[in-house]
C-alpha cells in the first residue's frame, strides 16, 4: 500500500509558511504595484489571508490572461498576488513527497535540475551509446497539446495516493477546478503560468516515467516537462516503444505523442539531437538557429528602445548577460562575439534646455 502524508494544511495554513512564501513570490518584482500594496499591511493582509484558507473560505481568484511570443506563441495565466502566495505555500509543503519519488533524469522544474543539466545529461547519453554500438538512433517525442490536455479526475486521483489531509485536497481541488468550464463532465487542463501546473504536469508524466523504466525497462530516458527522449543503437526497438508509449500515454493519461514525434540517427556531420533549445552531437553541441535569431533580433530592439530612452543599459546587460550565459553551454565563443558586438547602442539624445531671448535694456 502506497505511503500517504496526513496533517499536511497546518504547515501550509501558519503564518510563517506564509510570509516565506510571499519571499518568494516578490523575488524580482518588488516594484510592482500589487506588490507594492500588498506589502503596506503586510502583517494584517498575510494574517487575513490565514484565516481565509483556516476557516474554509479561500477561493481561488480569476485568472488574468495573456500571450507571450518568445521562444513560441503561448497562452498565459496569471493569479492574483494572495493566490500566488497560497500556491508557493502549497508547494513547500507537498513537493518534498514527489521530489524524493521523482526518477533522476526528469529535469523540468526541479530544485538542481533544469535545462542544462539536462542538455548535460543527454549528451553523455549519446556517448555512452556511440563507445558502445558506434551508432546513435533517438526517440524524440512530446506530448500533444500537454497543459490543455491534462485530465482533471485523473490528476486528483494521482494526488490522492500520497495525500490523505482533507483540507488540503479540498485546497488543491479548488485550484484545479478553477479552470473549469461550469458543466462540463470532464475538464481538462491545468494553466501555463501557475505555480502548481509545473509540480502537478510532473506528478501527471511521473506515470510515464514509471512505465518507461519500470515496464519497459528503458536505460537512457529523459524528460523535459512534455519533452523526452531515448536513446539506443537498436531502430526497431524505439520504433517499437514509439507504439508501447504512445498506447499507454492513450489508455493511462488520455494523452497522445504530438506528430512530430520520430526515430531518427544522430551522427557527427550529421543530424543532431534537437533538445531543449540546443543541437547535440556526442562530440559537442550548439545552439538553435531559430535562437540565434531571435537574439540577434531582440539586440537590434533593444538598441532602438535604448536610443529612445524606453530602456536603460541595466536592462540591456541584464538581457546580454543571460544570453551568453545560455550560450556558454555550447560551443559558441565566436558566435557569442558576433551576436553581442554586432549591434552599436547609442545614448539617447541629451535633453538642451532652450535658450532664453536677449533682453534689451532701453537707453
Amino acid at each position: 500500500m502506497a505511503c500517504t502524508y496526513n496533517n499536511l494544511f497546518e504547515q501550509i495554513a501558519d503564518f510563517e509558511a506564509l510570509h516565506r512564501a510571499w519571499g518568494r513570490v516578490i523575488r524580482g518584482r518588488r516594484a510592482q504595484a500589487d506588490v507594492l500594496r500588498f506589502e503596506r499591511d503586510l502583517e494584517p493582509n498575510l494574517i487575513a489571508l490565514q484565516e481565509s484558507l483556516r476557516l474554509g473560505a479561500y477561493a481561488t481568484g480569476p485568472y488574468r490572461h495573456f500571450k507571450v511570443f518568445e521562444p513560441k506563441e503561448r497562452a498565459i495565466s496569471a493569479l492574483p498576488l494572495k493566490d500566488r502566495i497560497v500556491q508557493h505555500a502549497l508547494i513547500e509543503a507537498i513537493e518534498p513527497i514527489w521530489e524524493c519519488r521523482f526518477i533522476h533524469d526528469s529535469y523540468a522544474c526541479r530544485p538542481g535540475k533544469g535545462a542544462h543539466a539536462g542538455v548535460d545529461r543527454a549528451q553523455a547519453m549519446l556517448r555512452a551509446v556511440q563507445r558502445e554500438a558506434g551508432c546513435i538512433y533517438v526517440l524524440k517525442a512530446d506530448i500533444a497539446k500537454y497543459f490543455p490536455s491534462v485530465s482533471h479526475d485523473a490528476l486528483k486521483r494521482l494526488l490522492r495516493r500520497r495525500i490523505a489531509c482533507a483540507p488540503t485536497l479540498r485546497l488543491i481541488d479548488d485550484i484545479i477546478d478553477s479552470t473549469a468550464e461550469p458543466g462540463d463532465p470532464l475538464p481538462r487542463g491545468i494553466p501555463i503560468g501557475s505555480l502548481t501546473s509545473q509540480l502537478f504536469a510532473n506528478i501527471y508524466l511521473h506515470e510515464l516515467d514509471g512505465f518507461v523504466k519500470n515496464d519497459l525497462r528503458v536505460k537512457r530516458y529523459l524528460r523535459y516537462m512534455d519533452d523526452f527522449a531515448i536513446v539506443d543503437a537498436d531502430k526497431a526497438r524505439l520504433h517499437e516503444l514509439r507504439r508501447e508509449i504512445d498506447g499507454f500515454l492513450h489508455a493511462h493519461l488520455a494523452l497522445r505523442l504530438n506528430a512530430k514525434t520520430q526515430v531518427f540517427p544522430v551522427r557527427p556531420g550529421g543530424r543532431s539531437l534537437d533538445f531543449l533549445g540546443y543541437r547535440i552531437w556526442p562530440t559537442h553541441r550548439l545552439l538553435r538557429r531559430d535562437s540565434v535569431g531571435r537574439m540577434r533580433k531582440k539586440m537590434k530592439r533593444m538598441a532602438r528602445q535604448y536610443h529612445e530612452g524606453q530602456i536603460d543599459l541595466d536592462r540591456v546587460q541584464r538581457v546580454v548577460a543571460s544570453w551568453v550565459g545560455h550560450a556558454g553551454h555550447a560551443q559558441t565563443y565566436t558566435l557569442r562575439r558576433k551576436v553581442v558586438s554586432g549591434q552599436v547602442f547609442i545614448p539617447p539624445p541629451r535633453k538642451v534646455a532652450p535658450l532664453e531671448p536677449e533682453r534689451r535694456q532701453c537707453a
